[in-house]
């Protein structure tokens, strides 16, 4: 089996990537920042801050498979005078040192996980591809979008393998952010205006997103390629919502507001992306994982979100 280092492993996706790996009979290896004393998932590597000049030859050391997951990750309250340059420092500059010294190294093979945001924000009636021409609107959609450019010249130029993956909203048991605040909203039964809402938005599993980069480690076509990745089951806001009360067995109070005074509201306040979110679509098509790979999701949306629903803190 093969060797595999998972960069970011000390993260809500790097955890349960090493675990997995290592029920699947692999060897793992984590990089992260800093040691840490209570760290047992697998071996670990202590790289410090990910950028250009971050030396990974420790790491690497008899890797046959890189997972890229560092990164610096999308933030509601940015705190950079210059996000773009923040981003780019890590995602671009840091994600090409890697790949360069994996190359040196005899990495056979590496995985980048990248964000649906360089598809864009939104889609209108059609579902992103993995065709699709790049649309970035944010600095950290940006930053992934240069980062596979420069993943790709560095594997043309130096024979390395380059699987990239698009994931969509990831959710799990642990999970922070817009899901687990709903969850606290459905479990304080405050009613939520959003009745009217009928769109249209993938999501992902983790469980869904562990197999998917397992098969990926070994599947010989997937190299080269471009994934989008999600469940394959699309939501409403107001059906996340009802599977969400539901599988605590609870109701949900939803209020019909039109979704014009919703987003207006959202503009008055500073939170359209917020609002957007909530309203607007997003659907990636994961067909070409099914044609390339033969992989169809492992758990249902009905199941994962329950999964989550019970782990989630009280």
């Amino acid at each position: 089996m093969n060797s595999v280092l998972v960069t970011g492993a000390n993260g809500f996706v790097g955890r349960r990537l090493c675990r997995y790996l290592l029920s699947r009979g692999r060897t793992v290896r984590g990089a992260f920042r800093r040691y840490s004393p209570d760290w047992v998932l697998c071996e670990p590597v202590a790289i410090g801050g990910v950028d250009g000049d971050t030396d990974w030859k420790t790491a690497l050391e008899g890797v046959d498979t890189v997972i890229h997951l560092a990164a610096r990750v999308h933030v509601m309250q940015e705190s950079e005078a210059d996000p773009l340059a923040a981003f780019r420092r890590v995602n671009v500059a840091g994600s090409a040192a890697l790949a360069r010294q994996a190359a040196v190294a005899g990495v056979r093979r590496l995985i980048y996980l990248s964000s649906i945001k360089v598809n864009g924000e939104r889609t209108a009636g059609t579902p992103f591809r993995a065709d699709d021409p790049p649309r970035p609107e944010d600095p950290y959609g940006q930053s992934k979008w240069e980062a596979e450019l420069a993943l790709k010249q560095i594997a043309a130029e130096t024979g390395l393998e380059l699987v990239i993956i698009r994931p969509v909203l990831i959710y799990g048991g642990g999970v922070k952010g817009n899901l687990q605040r709903l969850i606290g909203l459905i479990r304080r039964g405050l009613p939520l205006p959003l009745a009217r809402v009928n769109n249209r938005r993938s999501l992902l599993s983790i469980r869904n997103l562990l197999d998917f980069l397992d098969c990926c480690i070994d599947h010989p076509t997937a190299a080269g390629e471009v994934f989008l990745l999600a469940d394959g089951s699309d939501l409403s806001t107001p059906q996340l919502l009802r599977k969400l009360a539901g599988a605590m067995g609870l109701s949900v109070r939803l209020i019909p507001v039109p979704v014009g005074l919703l987003r207006f509201a959202g503009r008055l306040t500073g939170r359209s992306a917020v609002i957007e979110r909530l309203t607007g679509d997003l659907q990636v098509d994961i067909e070409k994982n099914r044609e390339l790979l033969g992989w169809l999701p492992v758990i249902d949306v009905d199941e994962a979100l329950a999964a989550m629903v019970k782990d989630a803190p009280e």
